[in-house]
């Protein structure tokens, strides 16, 4: 082929002689870096390589992440883990071979990326999520995403949605918001967890977490610092009455005094907002993680006590008039499972109280079934998004049209086993979720998202929304 027909068959001479006017009309300075960036725009960006890899997430287990990489560049993803999956959630891909990382490696997830993934997606173009997303759905063919796995997809995802965001030129949040549908961009209102037990802690707190919102600040960057500064408080706080050893950290960062009842973790907090001197600018949350502690219709508040006296399981009932005393005598604004995961009954008359937000984590598992029978009967009145429950961007979106459509708060959720991929920030941002929960105000897989949040703050410049007393955003 010569020169010539080469030219033709790709219309290279008016495509380069758009370009040399284009830089003409611009009057641009050095105009072969010009031309370069308007050829480079002129060519639709489509999936040109996936690369999958095992790396390790912010516990030591193994987890995906992915690059992707289009026209436009490379672009990175990488998915978190909980410390356990739910029968309603989308199932995570693990070897299961005890020789290596005890079961927990993922190199079936990765050749799923690598292999079959890689050869769906190769010539799509970035910005059709939804397509993207479909095309991984239909490959796997599995209602919970069992055959490729809902790691191996979601990380293809999240990269694809990054990908599409600089197709667009736009920034992540905004290309977010677009998918969603809405342009009303807002700064969530962060849960920052200050003390830890459940699951995360070595302590023999039964409920897995208390949060503290800082709703009364004017921006996220207020908001941080008034987190920040608390946290720093009541380090002291545990200190004096617990000793150095009660600032042991949890999984997420919260500290884990070896307390034994929800009242004395409040009682600390409350003391360390009081040192603060933000008083009623700062509320406070809980996520019980009741299914932890739930035998029978019995909740075991002395579930991890080597000492068990017997006398502490509750009913349902009994927890219900504990969640009140408490409601009336500390600033809680909300309760995370409160109850067991089928514990309908009983979720469905605390919501009906109006005390507080209701919020459904195990309880929902951001499962769009769970969420519309939890519409259908008034069972909580929030719903926590965990977009590793659910595999792709495309269902996670859904899932909060259909939680803002029936007036519910939403609140973006982290993992306890993380990793430093800020990408929950920019989500919370383009769905306008007004909440989110990332973890304690340290380590760096936790502050990578809460960094991100004033990023996005400085960026937006005057335009910057804080959810603040709005952080229901229902």
């Amino acid at each position: 082929m010569s020169v010539q027909e080469y030219l033709d068959k790709h219309m290279l001479s008016r495509k380069i002689e758009d370009a040399v006017n284009a830089a003409v009309r611009a009057k641009a300075s050095d105009p072969v870096l010009f031309i370069s960036n308007h050829m480079r725009k002129s060519i639709p960006s489509v999936i040109t390589k996936i690369k999958a890899r095992q790396i390790l997430d912010s516990r030591g287990i193994p987890t995906v992440e992915v690059d992707l990489h289009s026209n436009k560049g490379m672009f990175r993803a990488s998915v978190p883990s909980g410390s356990a999956t739910g029968m309603y959630e989308a199932v995570e891909l693990r070897d299961g071979d005890k020789g290596k990382y005890l079961g927990n490696s993922v190199t079936r997830a990765v050749k799923n990326i690598n292999e079959k993934i890689s050869e769906a997606l190769i010539g799509m173009d970035p910005t059709l999520q939804s397509q993207i997303d479909q095309a991984m759905i239909d490959l796997d063919k599995t209602e919970k995403k069992g055959e490729l796995g809902a790691n191996a997809i979601l990380a293809v995802s999240i990269a694809a949605c990054k990908a599409g965001a600089a197709e667009k030129e736009v920034p992540l949040y905004k290309h977010i918001a677009d998918l969603f549908g809405k342009r009303n961009l807002t700064l969530p209102v962060p849960a920052f967890t200050v003390i830890s037990g459940g699951a995360h802690a070595g302590n023999y707190l039964a409920i897995q977490e208390i949060m503290i919102l800082p709703t009364g600040a004017s921006k996220f960057e207020e908001a941080l610092q008034m987190g920040s500064e608390t946290y720093h408080h009541l380090k002291a706080v545990i200190t004096e009455k617990c000793g150095a050893h009660g600032c042991n950290v949890g999984e997420d960062g919260g500290f884990a005094p070896n307390i034994s009842s929800l009242k004395e973790g409040l009682d600390l907090v409350k003391e360390a907002i009081s040192r603060t001197g933000y008083n009623d600018r700062i509320k406070i949350a809980i996520d019980a993680a009741a299914s932890a502690f739930c035998i029978g219709t019995k909740y075991d508040l002395d579930f991890k006590s080597p000492n068990k006296s017997g006398q502490n399981f509750k009913s349902g009932e009994d927890m219900i008039e504990m969640y009140k005393g408490l409601c009336a005598e500390f600033p809680i604004v909300s309760i995370e499972d409160p109850f067991d995961k089928e514990d309908w009954e009983h979720v469905k008359y605390f919501s009906s109280l109006g005390l507080c937000q209701v919020v459904g984590n195990d309880f929902l598992m951001s499962n769009l079934k769970r969420i519309e029978r939890a519409i259908h009967e008034s069972s909580c009145n929030a719903l926590v998004l965990k977009v590793n429950q659910i595999g792709t961007i495309t269902e996670a979106v859904e899932a909060v049209k259909l939680a803002k459509d029936a007036h519910w708060g939403v609140v973006m959720s982290h993992r306890c086993g993380e990793t430093e991929d800020s990408f929950i920030a920019d989500l919370s941002v383009g769905l306008a979720t007004g909440q989110i929960k990332a973890g304690a105000p340290c380590r760096g897989e936790r502050l990578a998202k809460y960094n991100q949040l004033l990023r996005i703050e400085e960026e937006l410049g005057d335009q910057a929304v804080y959810a603040g007393d709005d952080w229901k955003l229902t």
